[in-house]
């Protein structure tokens, strides 16, 4: 062991073959437990603080595995040792590698009572008069918090004492310093609600050290204090209570305090975005949310670094944190100040506020886009007046808000079509190059949710779009290409006229193979996909083999993004050409198999140098901090997103070729279904969630390879469906992500519409209990981890998106069980119900209606128990100001009148007032007033004797035929059948002639279904016969536009 010092000063030279020489020896003579002393003796001898270190280091590394090795007198001496060396030792650096050294035995010899002098030292230290002692006290109950906190648990009030003492230090920012590291340590131990509640008095002294680093140009301490808090914010327990008024009140003093460094401002940004994620309810109750959006909002007119995306920059951290404000805390509190902001600031003279104003409304209308709905008229008003600021910064801005808009404000921001596209469309010409690309956003975000409303303006789009194709910029052409995209899904057969001279656009990209050109080629791919969904298979399926041949010649590129829409443009393929694609199958399932196999990127790299090997990582270096022990061995962690969007598009294709295929899939069943259930339980949502779907898509390509008997489940499909169910119960009761759960719910009812309650029984028990979790909103991916606030729940909206599917998840097991369903609803009823409370959205209201009049549809006179606690609810949503609410309202009473016998019959005349109004001129909704005619013609043909014809009937007819909801044709019109010749036919006769009218307007429409018009036509028919020629002028008076198609019908009947 002599030549030890002189290796450890080999060891630290720049020359590389004399490191590795070095190295080598240290590991030969480290297998002997004599390195211990020796080590001990360096840390402690050397005239080198960098040779101490590195002993330190070192030591630590081998002392654990030496020390049962070691003599009982040894163990004493090597802790005696380390302690005095603690004290003398003048290096902080060394300081520190000592402690760790100290900490790594402690963890061994602490709980087994064998270093009783060691907790004592360290108390007596924490009160010693010298900084150095105070300050290595501290760094070692840092370190041992999490080592043996365990023993030091029942010293917790002390140890706090001492760390509040630290922080308050008087003389010694070090030992401050320290104390808020030890204080870090601390947090991730409490889990008592007694530590939690005293772990509050530490708050305050953390804000006093950090305001004081910040006052002195300390920065880098300061985040220690930002760390601090993304521990509690982030800790399950209570830990913040009321002290996050603090914390917050410092945090806005740092992100808006312009002379302090903008990584700094950041970092307190970000304190105030996750307290927003994970704290709503807490942020609410103590009444901080308006302090935050009035520092926040105007942190978007903040110029620094906008030129530069890489760059950190205020205005986006503004913008990102204004985001979730608005998806995370109810909206009655953030959008009012947003909208106040947006009014001052946009009628200033600076364009940056002008900006900002514009900016913020596009931000939060995903977040608050129920409360923007309502108002869009007024806000698109705004907007649409910033396309045309002078600033382009400002139309830039507006141009983003309409994308934003179009995107998250559906359906009634299509209705302002006539106005908006005329706007973006003068937009595209922009002088600057920024506000065009914006604009084309616009467009795309715009068209993507347009359907017929888009042909009058198709030609003036695509003359434009294509010659900015053709001539413009790459990124203006990636973007053009979005649009175009947009078009194309919005005039289907429409763009048969534009698409041959997209597509050879695209054969130009879609052979590009610079690296600087494959994202351009990637959209290329992706459009062509489009386009051929857009026009159908008649008009592209023969051209479509070079497209597909170039698309797979792409796979040889080494770029993520293109393989990504390459596997997103064979499903658009798979799904245009069905059993066409089937020849391509042996090429496209091993591409999406290959990219559903990468090595995703999520890599944790590990270092172990007890390796005789490892030469690579030396001795993993001689850094001595905290983290290297916590994290030995773990270098790196990263996570390539290209490669995850990569492989939830892999995962999406096998579900499509799966879907489109059937049977042909069946070579590749058992593969596909190896790796979904692989991907089902992935660590990124997206993945999932693809997986999802794609399950479901691989049991109907079961189904169809392996057909059973009677309509019932082969033995293969029902091994399908149990490996599908057991993933899919697993992520109602455990996936975090809301969208993920919602698509299994999604998932599971398409599943109940294909098969038989015989295959599904054995699924219906557990799937309940997860429902019930799910409306009570106590299943995983519904829990906040907000346990500090206490606001009501209701004043936090649900996700929509979610509960409309749990609740869509009713009737689809009412219709696939029949009414043996009854006892489920019994279960399910009273936390369903909880959503209609007169306190709770409009869209809740709804929901809960929709799905009990699905359910009473499906169980029939199984509805009788539950009429009282429905009916009342359902007819006082008829007067609800919202259309959707009526509209559902009035076929849930129809149905229950229909399927609730005599206990339905005394509602029938506040059924009939409330009804009223919505046959008027003031209903401004089609679907609501046909919704109001189909209740009306089940109560007359369930209880026509509790129905006033003489009074119900012209009421009744004026609004037919129906107009948008034919889902209530055959209810309405077999009605009106029937009343002619029931037993009150005599009421009915005088509307003869304006009945046959109604029938020959039934018998012209397009949108009709045959079997509709088959019923009119079987009536009028028996009409004719009836009453012969009285009636033969009714049918001589028909208009030429719909008399024929009578004609037609009765003659064919």
């Amino acid at each position: 062991m002599e030549q030890l010092e002189l290796l450890l000063l080999q060891f630290l030279r720049p020359d590389n073959e004399a490191r590795k020489q070095a190295e080598d020896q240290i590991k030969r003579l480290a297998k002997d437990p004599l390195i211990v002393s020796a080590l001990l003796h360096h840390m402690r001898t050397a005239p080198s603080s960098n040779v101490r270190q590195l002993a330190a280091v070192l030591l630590r590394k081998k002392v654990v595995g030496h020390w049962m090795k070691l003599t009982p007198q040894l163990h004493q001496s090597v802790k005696a040792n380390l302690l005095e060396s603690i004290t003398v030792e003048h290096s902080p650096p060394v300081q520190r590698a000592c402690a760790n050294v100290v900490s790594v035995i402690a963890k061994h010899t602490v709980p087994a009572g064998e270093w009783p002098e060691l907790l004592p030292f360290l108390f007596q230290c924490s009160q010693s008069s010298q900084e150095d002692h105070r300050e290595v006290a501290l760094i070692l109950f840092s370190s041992l918090t999490e080592t043996i906190w365990e023993t030091l648990k029942p010293h917790y009030s002390t140890l706090q004492a001492i760390f509040i003492q630290g922080l308050r230090d008087p003389l010694s920012q070090r030992v401050r310093v320290a104390a808020l590291k030890a204080v870090g340590a601390l947090v991730s131990c409490l889990d008592t609600e007694e530590g939690v509640v005293q772990f509050r008095e530490v708050v305050p002294h953390i804000l006093s050290v950090s305001r004081e680093c910040l006052a002195n140009g300390n920065e880098d301490v300061a985040v220690l204090a930002f760390e601090i808090f993304d521990e509690l914010v982030e800790s399950p327990v209570p830990v913040l209570g009321s002290s996050i008024t603090e914390i917050v009140q410092f945090a806005l003093e740092v992100c808006s305090n312009k002379e302090i460094e903008v990584n700094i401002r950041n970092q307190a940004v970000q304190i105030i975005s996750w307290l927003s994620k994970y704290k709503p309810k807490t942020l609410v109750k103590y009444k901080t949310v308006l302090p935050i959006l009035k520092v926040i909002c105007p942190l978007l007119a903040e110029v620094n670094n906008r030129e530069d995306e890489d760059e950190l920059s205020m205005d986006r951290a503004a913008a990102e944190v204004l985001d979730t404000m608005a998806m995370s805390l109810p909206k009655r509190h953030v959008f009012p100040v947003v909208l106040e902001f947006a009014a001052e600031s946009y009628g200033s003279s600076d364009p940056n506020c002008r900006e900002a104003a514009v900016m913020a409304l596009g931000v939060i209308s995903e977040g608050c886009y129920e409360i923007m709905r309502k108002k869009l008229p007024d806000i698109l008003k705004v907007v649409l007046q910033a396309l045309q600021d002078p600033e382009q910064l400002v139309r830039g801005a507006a141009s983003f808000a309409i994308g934003q808009f179009a995107e998250h404000l559906q359906p009634e921001i299509v209705e302002h079509y006539e106005t908006v596209l005329p706007c973006i469309f003068h937009v595209l010409g922009d002088v600057s190059p920024e506000v065009q690309e914006k604009a084309y956003y616009a467009l795309a975000a715009f068209c993507e949710n347009l359907g017929t409303e888009i042909l009058p303006y198709l030609e003036p789009l695509m003359i434009r779009l294509l010659e900015a194709l053709e001539n413009g910029r790459q990124a203006l052409q990636e973007t053009c290409m979005s649009a175009i995209g947009a078009a194309a899904a919005a005039a289907e057969k429409a763009f048969v006229p534009y698409a041959p001279r997209v597509l050879e656009t695209m054969k130009h990209f879609m052979v590009l193979t610079k690296d600087e050109d494959l994202a351009a080629r990637a959209r290329a791919t992706e459009l062509v996909g489009i386009v051929a969904i857009a026009v159908g298979r008649d008009n592209i399926q023969f051209i479509l083999h070079d497209y597909i041949e170039a698309a797979i010649a792409g796979f040889s590129l080494d770029y993520s993004e293109l393989r990504e829409y390459t596997h997103g443009f064979l499903s658009s393929i798979a799904e245009v050409l069905k059993e066409g694609f089937v020849q391509y199958l042996p090429r496209a399932v091993p591409l999406a198999l290959e990219s559903c196999n990468l090595d995703d990127g999520a890599a944790v790299d590990f270092e172990d140098s007890e390796e005789e090997g490892n030469t690579s990582g030396g001795f993993g270096g001689v850094s001595s901090d905290e983290d290297d022990y916590n994290n030995r061995g773990v270098r790196n962690f990263s996570v390539r997103t290209g490669v995850l969007d990569e492989k939830a598009a892999a995962t999406q294709a096998l579900g499509a070729f799966a879907v489109h295929t059937k049977a042909a899939f069946s070579p590749y069943l058992s593969q596909c279904l190896d790796v979904l259930k692989r991907h089902a339980g992935y660590f990124h949502e997206d993945v999932r969630l693809q997986a999802m779907i794609a399950l479901k898509n691989v049991l109907l390509a079961t189904q169809a390879a392996f057909p059973g008997a009677d309509k019932a489940l082969s033995m293969e499909a029902k091994q399908v469906l149990d490996t599908i169910m057991v993933l899919y119960l697993r992520a109602l009761n455990e996936d975090e992500d809301k969208e993920t759960v919602a698509q299994v719910c999604s998932s599971i009812i398409q599943i109940l519409q294909e098969i038989q309650y015989r295959d599904m029984e054995p699924y219906i028990g557990p799937l309940v209990e997860a429902i019930l979790l799910l409306l009570r909103e106590e299943a995983v991916c519904q829990l906040t981890g907000d346990t500090d606030g206490e606001e009501d729940d209701e004043d936090f909206e649900h996700d929509e998106i979610l509960m409309d599917s749990v609740t869509d998840l009713l009737p689809a097991l009412a219709k696939c069980m029949g009414p043996v369903f009854e006892p489920i609803l019994q279960k399910l009823f009273d936390p369903l119900m909880k959503f209609s409370k007169a306190s709770r959205p409009p869209g809740d209201r709804t929901m809960v209606v929709a799905s009990l009049a699905e359910v009473a549809q499906e169980i029939g006179p199984a509805i009788t128990p539950y009429i009282d606690k429905i009916m009342p609810l359902a007819v006082k949503e008829l007067s609800s100001t919202e259309p959707g609410n009526r509209r559902n309202a009035a076929f849930c009473v129809g149905e229950l009148c229909k399927n609730g016998g005599e206990a339905a019959l005394k509602y029938y005349n506040n059924i009939l007032v409330a009804l009223n109004p919505l046959f008027s001129d003031n209903e401004s909704d089609d679907a609501v007033r046909d919704n109001a005619a189909g209740a009306v013609a089940r109560m007359m043909i369930t209880q026509p004797q509790a129905v006033p014809l003489t009074q119900v009937l012209p009421v009744f007819l004026s609004v037919l035929p129906l107009k948008e909801d034919l889902g209530e044709s055959i209810a309405v019109y077999n009605c009106l059948c029937s009343l002619l010749f029931g037993q009150q036919h005599t009421e009915i006769v005088t509307f003869i002639q304006q009945i046959i009218y109604i029938f020959a307007k039934v018998a012209a429409s397009e949108k009709e279904s045959v079997e509709v018009k088959l019923l009119i036509g079987q009536t009028a028919k028996q009409l004719w016969s009836h009453y012969g020629s009285q009636i033969q002028a009714i049918f001589d008076s028909l208009p030429p536009d719909v008399g024929p198609a009578l004609a037609s019908i009765i003659s064919s009947c």
